[in-house]
């Protein structure tokens, strides 16, 4: 999720898109960025993340 969302940044910045293109892009690549990192975040203190203990 945090890939996904890093190139969806990416693509947001660097690519020439028309403006509003462009802008869901890069709201929706920080969006995945944050909720990705809340998610690494819980996993790694050991809580169920989606219900279950390990998540493969």
């Amino acid at each position: 999720m945090i890939v996904v969302g890093i190139i969806l940044l990416l693509v947001g910045y660097l690519a020439p898109l028309p403006a509003s293109i462009d802008q869901i892009a890069i709201v929706i690549g920080w969006i995945l960025v944050v909720v990705g990192a809340i998610l690494l975040i819980l996993g790694a203190t050991g809580r169920n993340v989606g219900g279950r203990r390990y998540w493969y």
